[in-house]
Order: structure tokens, then sequence, then C-alpha cells
């Protein structure tokens, strides 16, 4: 045989589109070419193939090897190729002839993965869980470096997947000799203990509008003075969200696994929570790129996204975070990828209320001025915050308060109000087929509002000079509340409330 295919995926941002490694022996001078956009690692895979083969004991081939990637107009990237080329190479070459799959006659192709070492031992890629999905999808056979099984146990079923460590293992598995071992497959899916909300002093206002946020899936933005606890309460809020549903789960795995970071199969089945940093990009924050990575945003999908000091992000960076809050989606657009990705993610910023951060504290004094203190308040962008449902204040918390033991039965558990959140979830999807945070101006029309209430959201709409979007999201608030009280209506203490939450800062 002088010809030989073998299978594997590129990755374009959640996609993991069937590559056809196709090898070609000629005659002629000693020439080893990689064709079909290789990008430099893919290139650099000659190197390794060929001292992988022959430390392997096979005799790489003389004369001039041709390896087309196909499809040709699409981009390949990283060392994932470097298995399917040496298996290819000797199957073309004849030194290993491989075997049907799996004895199970409805999958008739097996899909090889792996960066070859110069010793020939298979090292783990990136991203291999996408290329799993997908190959479960086509009912093919996948063949993965044994570090990359928990990974791609998430996506594939155990007896359509071989795992091995070295290329002498990989071609005996081929060749029928023997099975890869299976054993230490389990995958560890115990979920970290939840923070306890009860570990917050004081800030019973701040716990309230959490689990506001929690119930309806609203953004919310917390202002007080260093040490207040913004941090500490914005970590609570996972633990109070339901747990993801087996969809949900494998849709935040695929994302964290086109990411640079990678996929942490320990990881697998918890809400992300995601803290960058206030100097992050742009592309950071956002995604992009020469890959069309997705960004922070994406990683939070199905979870918390935190902004801690938020005036101290870039302006760019505020000013993308609009688009995303309300469609849910982000477009990653490149020279050669577009990619898009979701970002369904909960918005929780924190930010003090001025410059030096002790504007309205009764313990330490302020030193900004009233300029200093306006361009401060300033450098957050006004349609982000008319696009955040609850603002809170968050005081400082007394000395007596954090000194003194916590009795049992004072405040609400974590585990308490998770239930709770859930119940209200629950109201909302068997009334609507969604969330509270998602319903349109349209679907607020016909919420049950009793007329006090709708007199005091007018009255508010007017003395506050709230935009429509400022009305609708203290209208989604409301309606929030009132399904936090089992209540089929909004009343007027739920409505009063929906405004103190948006006025609070």
């Amino acid at each position: 045989m002088r010809v030989a295919t073998t299978l594997c995926r590129a990755q374009i941002g959640l996609h993991a589109p069937l590559v056809h490694v196709e090898v070609h022996l000629g005659s002629g001078l000693p020439v080893f070419a990689i064709v079909g956009l290789p990008a430099a690692a893919v290139r650099e895979s000659k190197q390794r193939v060929r001292a992988a083969i022959e430390n392997c004991g096979f005799e790489f081939p003389a004369g001039r090897i041709t390896v087309n990637l196909a499809p040709a107009d699409l981009p390949k990237e990283g060392a994932r190729f470097d298995l399917a080329i040496a298996l290819g190479i000797l199957q073309a070459s004849g030194q290993i002839t491989p075997q049907p799959c799996a004895e199970r006659d409805e999958s008739p192709h097996r899909e090889l993965y792996g960066e070859l070492s110069l010793n020939g031992a298979v090292k783990p890629v990136k991203g291999l869980l996408l290329a799993a999905a997908e190959a479960r999808e086509a009912r093919h056979d996948i063949l993965i470096p044994r570090s990359n099984v928990g990974e791609a146990r998430i996506a594939v079923r155990e007896e359509a997947m071989l795992a091995v460590d070295h290329l002498l293992e990989a071609c005996a598995a081929l060749r029928g000799e023997r099975p890869a071992a299976r054993a230490g497959w389990a995958i560890d899916r115990s979920a970290p203990p939840a923070l306890e909300l009860r570990d917050v002093r004081g800030q019973y206002q701040a716990k309230r509008a959490l689990i506001v946020a929690a119930a309806g899936a609203h953004s919310l933005l917390m202002s007080g003075p260093p040490g207040a606890g913004k941090t500490m309460l914005a970590q609570r809020l996972p633990g109070l969200l339901p747990p993801l549903t087996g969809a949900e789960a494998l849709e935040v795995a695929k994302i964290a696994s086109a990411s640079v970071e990678g996929f942490d199969s320990h990881a697998f089945g918890s809400r992300p929570f995601r803290a960058p940093h206030h100097t992050a990009s742009a592309h950071a924050v956002i995604g992009g790129g020469p890959r069309a990575q997705p960004g922070e945003v994406s990683l939070a999908h199905r979870g918390v996204l935190f902004l801690d000091e938020l005036p101290e992000f870039d302006r760019r960076v505020l000013e993308a975070l609009r688009e995303p809050l309300e469609s849910r989606v982000v477009a990653v657009s490149r020279a050669r990828v577009r990619a898009h990705y979701p970002a369904a993610f909960q918005l929780i910023a924190a930010m003090n209320p001025c410059a030096c951060g002790y504007l309205g504290d009764e313990l330490a004094e302020c030193r900004c001025t009233p300029g200093q203190i306006e361009r401060y308040r300033a450098r957050v962008p006004g349609p982000l915050l008319d696009r955040i449902d609850l603002h809170v204040a968050v005081a400082r918390v007394a000395a007596s308060e954090l000194g003194a033991a916590v009795p049992t039965a004072e405040g609400e558990s974590t585990t308490s109000a998770a239930a709770r959140v859930a119940r209200a979830r629950s109201r909302q999807l068997d009334r609507a087929g969604k969330l509270n945070r998602d319903l349109t101006a349209s679907e607020l029309g016909s919420v049950r509002l009793a007329a006090g209430a709708r007199a005091l959201l007018e009255a508010a709409f007017e003395q506050l000079k709230l935009t429509a979007r400022s009305f609708h999201g203290a209208l989604r608030v409301a309606r929030t509340i009132a399904d936090l009280e089992g209540s089929e209506w909004i009343e007027p203490p739920h409505a009063a409330e929906a405004v103190q939450l948006r006025r609070g800062l």
C-alpha cells in the first residue's frame, strides 16, 4: 500500500470538522511535505513524527512523503494530528495493518488524536471534548492519549474509545493484538461544597438582593467601602443556583475545552465562576485572538461573571459588555475564522462609592472632591448601568457583628436559600418557559400586576426618570420577588422592594 487515510478533526470555535489525513508515499528524492493550510505546530510535526517512528523501531520510508489534510481550505492548528500522520505513514508503508473497529458494525471509522514526543510517547491535546462529541454524533470510534480520558468520557461511550500512552501501544491496538487498558477511567464528579451564606456577617439587604438575583438570573451591582463583603457575597452566588442539567453541563464543558486553559474534568457539572482582573483586555473578556477563542463572558456561560472594581476596567471592555448582556451570544470574527459563542452569564459587579472608597462611611473620612467623585462614577457607562437590574449599597459591618459568634438560627443558610431559589425558578419555567430575566416587553405586559403595584411603579418611573429598559427591569425584579413569596400577583410590597433594590446606590 502506497496510500493510506486516517481521520482526525480540526477545531473552529465550538465546531470540530472532520479532517482526512491522506498519506502518499512516492519515489524520488527524500521529501516530507504537509499540505492543507497547516499552522506552524502542524508543519513541525514532521520532525516529531520522524523521530517517533524511528525510535519505536519502525523504518521511516525513503522517498517523497506527501501528507494532505483535507479539506484543504480549512485551517489546521495544534499537534493533535501527530498520531494520525504517524499511523498513516506506517499503514501506507505496510508496516501495520489496522483491524476493524471494536467489533461494532455501526462504526466503520476510527479517529486518531495525540501529540507525539520524540521517543514515541503520546501526549494529551487540547479541545478533545469538542472532537469527541462530534465523533459520537458521527458514530466513530476514537483513539486518544490516556491523559485525555477524563475529558473524552463525558461525550463518548467506553466501548467506542481506546486510550494509549505510546505509539507502539497505538499500533498494537490498531492491529488488534491487545486492547488498551480501561482501568481508572472513572470520572470524579464530586462537586466542591457550596460556600455558606451565613459566613457573611450582617449585610441583610445585600443577601436579600443576592437571593433575588439568583431566583430571576438578574444582574447585580454592589457599591460599598473596601472590606464590606462584596466579594464574599459574589462568591456565594453559585451555591444558590440550581445544578446544571446534563445538556447545560456539556455545553459549558465544550466552551472550556475550546479555551486557552482547556477543560478540567473535575469541574464538570459545576456552574462556572469567572472573576477576571480589572486589567484584562477586551479580547480576554469578550473573546478573540488569532484563533477567535472564547473570552470570559463565554467561559461564564450558565454561571457567574464577577467584575470587581468595575470602574477600573477599560472603557472598551465595559462598552463591549452591553451587547452580550442582552443577546446572550458573542460573535468573534477574525481574518480566517468566525466563531459564535454562547454568553448567557449572570453579571455581578462591585465598586467603591468613590475613588478613595469611603464616601458615606461612618468610620472613615472621604478625601475626594465632588469633581473626583463624579469622574470616578462616570467611568461606568450609563447604558451599562441601565442594563443592570439590581443596584445595592453595601455598608461597613460593625465590629460587634464580626467578633461575635454566629448563632445557628441566625440568618438563612445556603441550602435553605437555594431551595427557595429553585422553587421560584420552577414557577417561572412553568409559567413562561423561561426565567424572569428573559421576559420580553410583550410578555411583561401580561404579568399579573395589582393596581397599587402598577401605580407605585408608574410613580417611580416618573420621579426617578427611569428609561423604558429600567422600568421593564424593575417589573422583572418585582415578578421575581413575587415568585419568591409564592404569589401569582405582583403586590405593592413586591413593587416597592423592586424599586428600592433598583435605586440602592
